[in-house]
Parts: structure tokens; C-alpha cells; sequence
């Protein structure tokens, strides 16, 4: 969960994937000649690829290289649902499924992870499809059985750079309708469309094949259910890691040559001379960058064997000591072990004013009360109630700050109380801050679908275990100790500026957001963003004037109009005017010629 550098996973992941943000937008320097394609996009789009590559398949390959017992033996998913960081509701009933069925779980994560992320760079474009839709499954699955704030969010918008413009023109309703004798509708096809196919089925089934091998599925009829082990041992699997780490290197510096030249190309095609030679200088110095940022990110992907690190160019590794303390591109590799094997440990704040009664200090979203339902808070990133779970894993000497937390709570500071309850209500020392407080360390599981009790049904069980943190009070030795251990004691507040505009605009915002939860806020941000954006669209429309006609094909038993068009429309009217002009002047002759006749009958009479 925490990188070599001490940053979080999920912000490492944050900072690379928005410094190749950068790199992805538009660059528009001539907004008079701007258009939304540039030649050189493919380039810099793929390092998002990349990027996702790198953060799947590192994280299967971890979970084998850190001989987790749990990951060896397919049990890790019946321990991660309960022992995860916040859970969701739906994580409960995952945990209820039968362990056939979170063992044959942990064969399909290593599939999505390690095998099928080679597809990435597959030159079929089904085959990149097919990897897309299982990378968004993986991580939808994440998403409704825990809160891991914006990770697996950010982690789908990175899967985007696998689809192609035909494919979201499909969801948008924009898509291209294929004639009739287009090469999909052909027949007989043609060799390429063939030799597509085939390699398509190929890849399937030897997907199929390797997940069968290496993870001995087999359907037990007796029993009805999937059997599945892993099938190769510690040592065939490093050996294997060792022969593909750098030809995965290689293919990835095959697949970003394509891209390049595929630009290159582009930019040649493009019409006039100033505005091919504007296109080359954007692609040259783009391929640059791009070439660079694949070069030092080889550094951190190779740690996932270090004997393939040594192996790269010293060169590339002193461009990524240049530039590693920027945290541009990082390694990778999620649940490399599974926690609370035993039980989830969890720490329960109490406090009290006598010494004899203790109350419980209820947190927004970790597990506390077992009759609380697991909340809901993603994209929100909590991070207290995320470092209490960090704390729980180990001695409270190992997380310094919890000192200090304790420290405010006993003080009472309303900044530090928010934290906990944004409402205080729920806090039950709002009135008045404790005397005393101290800390249990429980061990928590969730409850069993056939386990029943009176009153409300809990979602979890608990025991006690030991005590986390002893009781301290404001002035005790203990604390005063530990506080100046930690280099904690309150220090002198930096003097700012009282007309300062920034901490101004900051103490507003806070203000005004204070009433509310983080994830209100959020989704409020994300319905207004979303309000903007169908406001702008609904904008774009045509107004006023009378909507476009339609042209009608013709009637059952008319010729077909085969020039179609308005030219061809206006000379069907002109010709039936004139038929119509000849129809009225050959009536009015005819009544003339009727009416002399009969005055020259008079006159002869």
C-alpha cells in the first residue's frame, strides 16, 4: 500500500498519471488553426498504455514474489473482504460465497493482471478490446466490495487508451455505418481478415490453456464445483519472471517504434508546407519526451527483478536518480500481502472523565459499532480512518502521529474532532473534551449469513485483545514523554500575513464546507461538472428556424430519383409548373373556341 518512497500507491499512481496528463491535452499555440486531431497524439497516448501495463501486471507479479501463503494457496480473497482498509456493504456478502468460488476469484485476478495485459500491445484490435473489458470488470468488482477512494476510478480512465475512436463512437451513437461490401461484410474474406481471426482464436485459447495448466482447473462432478490449485512452484515462477522481464522491454519498445513512425508518417500527410513542418517539430519534440519518460520508467518497472534491473543501461539509471524525487513515474504492486490472516485488527478509541466509565469515540467510516453497516465513501479518500487501519497492524510506537491525534482529541481542537464526525452530535464529548483517554485493539470479522441475534443483525463480531495505547490525560508524564520522543510538542504557529489572499480564500472554503462530508462534496462537484458539461452540449445545438427536412425516399411504384438532390428537386417543380400552365391554357382555349361557335350560330340563325 505504501511505495519505497513512503508515498501512498494511490497517490504515486495520481501524480504519474497527471504529469502524462500533461503531456495527452492539447497544446494549442495556434488556437486560429486549431483542430482536435494532431498527428502526434498516438505518441503520447501511449504512455498511458504503458502506464497501465506497468500498474496491472506488476501488481499479479507481486503477489507470487512475496510468497504470501495466502496468494500460494488461492484463500487470499476469503481474508481480503473483511480485513481491507474500508469495506462496503457488498463486501459482507462476497465474503458469504462459497471458497471454491474466492479460490477460482484469485485464478481470474491473475489472469487479468499478469496475462492479459500482454494484450495491451496486441495489433488485433478485438484482442485490445477484449483486455479492456476485463481490466473495467476487475475493477468494478473493486469498486462495489471496497472504498479505495479514486484508485480504481483513475485506473479505468487509464484503460480508455486502449479502445480506438470507432468503438467510443459506438457508445456516443457517432459511429460510422460500414457499407454492405466492406471487408467485415466480404465474402470470401480476405487473407488478412483470415489470418486476424485466427490469431485472435489462437490467443483465447492459449489464454485458456495456460490458466488451465498453471492453475489446475478441473470440475469436480461429485462435489459440483471448480477445483483449482496453483501448479508451479516459487522457483519456476521467479525463473519465468527472469526470461520475460526484459523482452516485455522490448516489446513495449517495439510497440512505442510503431507508434512514432505510424506519427511520423501522419505528419507527412499533412497539406501545406508550413503546416507539415509545424506538425514534424510537434512530433519530434513530443517522440522526445516520450522516449524519455519509457526510459526512466524502465527503472522502477525492473524492480520486479532485480537481476533485469542491473542489466539496464547505466545511463537509464542515472536519468531516473535525476529525476526521482519528482515521483513522475513509480513502481507498483498492490495487496503483495494479505493482512489480518487471523482477524481484522482494529483500534477503538475511548474516553471518559471519571476513570470509570469509557465511552466509545465513534469514526465516520471504519469499523467500529458492529451493528453499523459498512459505509460507502469512494472517491472520498478518508485518510484518518485509513492510517487508523495502518496503525492497527502494529505497535502505536511504529505510527508516531497517533500520539498527537490523541493529544488534540484531549484538547478538544474542533479542526481535529471534524475528522472524526463532521457532525457533532455523534462525537460524545462535543459538549466537554475527555479527561482520559485511551485505545483497545480488537480483532473484527463479519458475521455469517445464517448467524442470528435480537435486535438490529450485526455485520460484524468482535473480541478484545490487548491494550493498544494506555491512558493518558493533558500534563501526564506518559504522554509528555511521547510527545517529545516523537519531536511532537507544540510548537510556535507561523505568523501570516493578515491580508493574505490565499489563506483567506482557503479559510472560506472551509467554512462554508464544514457542514458537510467529504463524499457530499465530491459527487456534488461531480453533478455540477456534469450539469456543465450537458448545458455546453445542449448548447451546440442549432436554435430557432424550422428543422432540417428530411428527404423522402420515393413512393412503391415511382422511379427511385437517382440524381437526389435540390437541383434535381427544384426541376421537378419547375416542370410541373409548366405542365400545369399548358393544362390551363389549353382549357381556356377550348372555351373560347366553344363560345365563337355558338355566336356564329346566332348570327347565321
Amino acid at each position: 500500500a505504501v511505495g519505497d518512497s513512503g508515498v501512498p500507491r494511490r497517490d504515486s499512481l495520481l501524480l504519474e498519471a497527471g504529469f502524462l496528463a500533461v503531456l495527452v491535452a492539447p497544446l494549442r499555440l495556434l488556437k486560429w488553426r486549431s483542430t482536435a486531431w494532431r498527428a502526434h497524439d498516438g505518441v503520447t497516448f501511449w504512455l498511458v498504455r504503458w502506464l497501465l501495463f506497468r500498474l496491472m501486471f506488476a501488481s499479479g507479479v507481486v503477489k507470487l514474489t512475496s510468497r504470501c501463503p495466502t496468494w500460494w494457496g488461492l484463500t487470499a480473497l476469503t481474508y481480503h473482504y473483511e480485513t481491507q482498509c474500508i469495506p462496503t456493504p457488498g463486501a459482507w456478502f462476497a465474503h458469504q460465497l462459497p471458497v471454491w468460488f474466492q479460490k477460482f476469484s484469485v485464478v481470474a485476478t491473475y489472469v487479468i493482471e499478469i496475462a492479459i495485459p500482454l494484450l495491451f500491445f496486441a495489433p488485433i484490435r478485438r484482442l485490445r478490446l477484449f483486455a479492456f473489458y476485463s481490466q473495467v470488470l476487475l475493477q468494478v468488482l473493486i469498486i462495489l466490495t471496497g472504498n479505495y477512494n479514486f484508485f480504481n476510478m483513475l485506473t479505468i480512465v487509464l484503460a480508455f487508451s486502449l479502445l480506438d475512436e470507432e468503438h467510443v463512437g459506438r457508445w456516443l451513437g457517432r459511429s460510422k455505418r460500414r457499407h454492405a461490401s466492406s471487408e467485415s461484410l466480404a465474402w470470401p474474406p480476405s487473407l488478412r481478415a483470415v489470418l486476424s481471426t485466427l490469431l485472435e482464436l489462437s490467443a483465447y485459447g492459449f489464454l485458456l490453456y495456460w490458466s488451465i495448466q498453471c492453475f489446475g482447473l478441473e470440475i469436480n462432478w461429485e462435489k459440483r464445483l471448480l477445483d483449482s490449485k496453483v501448479a508451479f512452484t516459487y522457483h519456476e515462477f521467479t525463473t519465468w519472471l527472469r526470461a520475460v522481464t526484459l523482452p516485455l522491454v522490448g516489446l513495449g519498445f517495439l510497440s512505442l517504434s510503431w507508434e512514432i513512425l505510424s506519427a511520423m508518417y501522419r505528419c507527412a500527410c499533412v497539406r501545406g508546407c508550413f503546416w507539415k513542418l509545424w506538425a514534424t517539430l510537434q512530433w519530434a519534440v513530443f517522440a522526445t519526451a516520450t522516449m524519455g519518460m519509457f526510459a526512466i520508467s524502465l527503472v522502477p518497472f525492473t524492480y520486479i527483478d532485480y537481476e533485469s534491473n542491473g542489466k539496464l543501461w547505466p545511463g537509464i539509471h542515472q536519468m531516473f536518480n535525476a529525476v526521482e524525487r519528482f515521483q513522475v513515474v513509480n513502481s507498483y504492486g498492490l495487496f503483495r500481502r494479505m493482512t489480518g490472516v487471523g482477524g481484522r485488527p482494529e483500534v477503538v478509541l475511548e474516553g471518559s472523565y471519571d476513570k470509570q466509565t469509557w465511552t466509545e469515540i465513534e469514526f465516520m467510516y471504519k469499523p467500529g459499532n458492529v451493528s453499523a453497516a459498512p459505509p460507502v465513501v469512494a472517491p472520498h479518500q478518508p485518510r484518518l480512518d485509513w492510517q487508523m487501519w495502518f496503525a492497527a497492524l502494529a505497535h502505536h510506537s511504529s505510527s508516531p502521529w497517533f500520539t498527537s491525534f490523541v493529544y488534540r482529541l484531549l484538547q478538544g481542537k474542533k479542526d481535529v474532532i471534524r475528522l472524526v464526525q463532521v457532525d457533532e452530535s455523534q462525537y460524545p464529548f462535543s459538549t466537554q473534551p475527555p479527561v482520559y483517554i485511551r485505545a483497545q485493539l480488537y480483532k473484527y470479522w463479519f458475521t455469517g449469513s445464517a448467524e442470528g441475534s435480537e435486535g438490529p443483525a450485526p455485520w460484524w463480531r468482535r473480541q478484545h485483545v490487548q491494550e493498544f495505547f494506555p491512558t493518558v490525560s493533558l500534563g501526564d508524564p506518559t504522554l509528555e514523554s511521547l510527545l517529545s520522543q516523537h519531536g511532537l510538542k507544540d510548537k510556535t504557529a507561523l505568523k501570516r500575513s493578515a491580508d493574505a489572499f490565499l489563506p483567506w480564500l482557503l479559510q472560506s472554503l472551509r467554512q462554508l464546507s464544514r457542514p458537510f462530508s467529504g463524499p457530499t462534496i465530491l459527487w456534488s462537484l461531480y453533478l455540477v461538472a456534469a450539469t456543465v458539461c450537458l448545458l455546453r452540449a445542449l448548447g451546440r445545438r442549432p436554435r430557432g428556424g424550422a428543422p432540417p427536412t428530411r428527404h423522402k425516399g420515393p413512393r412503391r411504384g415511382e422511379p427511385a430519383d437517382r440524381g437526389g438532390g435540390e437541383k434535381n428537386g427544384q426541376v421537378r417543380r419547375k416542370e410541373a409548373k409548366e405542365a400545369e400552365e399548358k393544362g390551363e391554357g389549353r382549357g381556356r382555349g377550348a372555351a373560347d373556341g366553344h363560345g365563337d361557335g355558338l355566336r356564329g350560330t346566332k348570327k347565321k340563325k
